[in-house]
Parts: C-alpha cells; sequence; structure tokens
C-alpha cells in the first residue's frame, strides 16, 4: 500500500468518525431539548412557585427555575416569545412538578391554570375564625361553608352529635386548587382529621372509658387554655379531676365561645350567658369543642398527667399555678395579684381597674 492510499484512508476514517460524532452530538442535543422542553415525569412531589404581579417573564421563568420546574430559563423564555406568550402571564401561587413540560407550564401562566390558593388554619381557631378566611381564599359564600360544616353524612360518619363539626376542621396549612369549593375544602380538613387521628388513641378512649368527641371537646379546651406546651396535659387532667368529681368546669374559653361576638377578657355580666357550653353554669363538659384543637392538645386529652390539681390561675408570664384546694387557689391568686401590682409599681405604670374576673379563677364550686 502506497503512502498516498494509505493518507486518503486515515482521510475517509476521520471523516466517517466526525460524521458519527455529529450524528450522535445531534441526537444528544435532540433528546435534551425533548427532555427540556417536553418534560420527563418525576416522582419528587409539587414545587410551590409564586408569580407575583407584574412579573416579567424573565422573572418568572427564574423563579420556576429555582423551582426546579424548568433547569435553563433563558431557553423558555426563547420558547415563550416563539409562541406569542412572552408578556402574557398572570399572577398567582402555582403549583408544578419538577421538570414540566414547557407546553404545560406557558399553559399554565397564560390561563392561570394550577394556582393554588394557601389557607392556614392555625391551632385554637373555631369555624368563626375559619369561614371568613375560606370566603376570602376561595372566593366563595360563607352560607356555603355553613353548609359544609354542618353536614349531615359528615357528623354522623365522625360520630359528632354535636349541630357542626366544629373542632374537626384540622389545624393545617392548606393549599386549594383555584374553583375549590367550600365543601372540598371543608371535606379536605375532615379527611386531614381522619388522617391524623392515630389507631392507638383509640385505646385511650377506652382505658378513660369517653368517647372521641368527649376527647376532642377537652382537647379543644385545653388548646384554648394552655400557653406553654408543657401545662397541656396538667390542664387537662385538672378538667378531668373535675369532671370525675361533678364539678363544674368553669373554662373562660368556653364562655367565650358561648358569647355572640368574640370578647379578649371574660367579665362577671358573661358568666350569665344562657348556653349549655357555659361550663360556669353547667357543669360536665360542653357538647362539642369550641375549637380546632392541634395533636398536641388531642395527646394531652388523652394522657392527662396524674396530679390531683383542681384549680389554675395564669401568671402574668403566661404560665399557671396550679392548686389542689380551693384555698391554696385563693393564696395563689393573692400571690399573682401581688406579683403583677409589685411590677406595675415597678414602673410607674398605675394598675388598671378593671370589673373583670380574674383569668381562670376556678372559683369554689
Amino acid at each position: 500500500m502506497t503512502p498516498r492510499v494509505r493518507k486518503r484512508r486515515r482521510v475517509r476514517s476521520a471523516v466517517s468518525y466526525g460524521r458519527w460524532a455529529a450524528l450522535l452530538l445531534s441526537l444528544a442535543v435532540i433528546v435534551w431539548l425533548w427532555r427540556e422542553v417536553g418534560g420527563v415525569d418525576q416522582s419528587e412531589g409539587f414545587a410551590r412557585v409564586l408569580i407575583p404581579k407584574g412579573s416579567t417573564m424573565r422573572s418568572a421563568a427564574d423563579a420556576l427555575s429555582n423551582a426546579r420546574v424548568i433547569s435553563m430559563p433563558r431557553l423558555f423564555r426563547v420558547y415563550a416569545s416563539m409562541n406569542g406568550a412572552s408578556r402574557s402571564i398572570k399572577p398567582g401561587s402555582y403549583q408544578f412538578l419538577p421538570h414540566t413540560s414547557y407546553a404545560s407550564v406557558l399553559d399554565a401562566l397564560v390561563n392561570g391554570r394550577g394556582i393554588v390558593h394557601t389557607v392556614a388554619i392555625p391551632e385554637g381557631y373555631d369555624i368563626r375564625d375559619i369561614t371568613p378566611l375560606l370566603v376570602k381564599a376561595l372566593d366563595v359564600s360563607a352560607d356555603s361553608v355553613h353548609a359544609a360544616v354542618t353536614d349531615t353524612a359528615w357528623r354522623r360518619k365522625l360520630g359528632v352529635p354535636a349541630p357542626t363539626l366544629e373542632g374537626y376542621l384540622f389545624p393545617a396549612t392548606y393549599s386549594f386548587a383555584d374553583g375549590t369549593t367550600a365543601r372540598e375544602a371543608v371535606t379536605e380538613m375532615l379527611e386531614r382529621f381522619e388522617t391524623e387521628w392515630h389507631g392507638q388513641w383509640n385505646a385511650r378512649l377506652q382505658a378513660m372509658a369517653i368517647s372521641r368527641h368527649d376527647a376532642m371537646t377537652m382537647a379543644a379546651i385545653v388548646e384554648k387554655e394552655a400557653r406553654k406546651p408543657e401545662e397541656r396535659a396538667i390542664i387537662a387532667a385538672v378538667y378531668w379531676n373535675r369532671v370525675k368529681k361533678g364539678m363544674k368546669l368553669q373554662a373562660d374559653p368556653t364562655v367565650q365561645f358561648a358569647l355572640p361576638a368574640h370578647v379578649d377578657r371574660v367579665l362577671y355580666k358573661d358568666l350569665e350567658v344562657n348556653s349549655k357550653y357555659n361550663t360556669y353554669r353547667y357543669a360536665g363538659l360542653p357538647p362539642g369543642p369550641i375549637a380546632s384543637p392541634g395533636a398536641a392538645s388531642i395527646i394531652a386529652a388523652l394522657t392527662p398527667a396524674n396530679v390531683p390539681y383542681l384549680y389554675f390561675v395564669a401568671a402574668a408570664d403566661g404560665h399557671h399555678e396550679f392548686r389542689t384546694t380551693n384555698e391554696e387557689h385563693e393564696r395563689a391568686k393573692a400571690e399573682i395579684k401581688r406579683a403583677k401590682a409589685a411590677a406595675a409599681k415597678a414602673s410607674k405604670v398605675v394598675p388598671e381597674k378593671a370589673a373583670t374576673k380574674p383569668t381562670n379563677p376556678k372559683a369554689k364550686p
């Protein structure tokens, strides 16, 4: 073989390798573009993307990239421009799967699809608190919320003898799709309650000879009374001890619930409200929960502390002083009153003379 022939073969071989390399590179680019623009299936869960009002396509693409919905924001902007949608995006809070196709993402941004409404239900909120949150977030009527929280089928399913599902709308942060109805939102909250209720708690119900409704009623009172987490089980014990002795619970939050409008402090006149929820007038548990308790308060109601206390009074810093006898309780109230007066004097503030009763006096029945 002559040198010239060998050189020609080397050139042909190099050209052949170059063609194959170019072909493979082209295929790789095509696959990459297909995965990038067309999207791939992911099992990582949804990503939340907030598109503020007045956002540009550039800022929207960056937000999508930061949430790993897309990986090439510049390419996405080019795609949006090619489809004539570089300026027409709707603001809102969106929910996407990671690496969603460009077409799906752009369609959502242009048409407002995938917008979610976040509703945070704090522990201790009652239906009066929850209703305006749903009305505002979902653009539904208060009447539709009322209809949902009085649903007969759900009350029967959960074993709720009360006229509403008060206490069973589990406190958590929810994400509702645009167009969610009041009934659908309430159903999700009730289903969350069923999920959060642990099977082993049923054994505690049997051991304490109470119903789940009783436990939720007590848990709601604990939720409203407790200011320090470590006191939940002790507060639950105080109230269960009073129930066992046939004493009136005398729980301020039940009176606040019974009143037609919320008050921050319970006055002596409020104690006269004629309601089964007024535990200053009626002994035993009220007819049902007065709010939505969190898991910690439910656990406290099911596992109260082993203490003999029957009374407690709140101190200025939010902690409670627990006592077994009324005499001890009265002394504790006097000590707290003196401490408050001394603190006021030290700060040169004259104590306000209010016609209110001390918080949670648990007066002698």
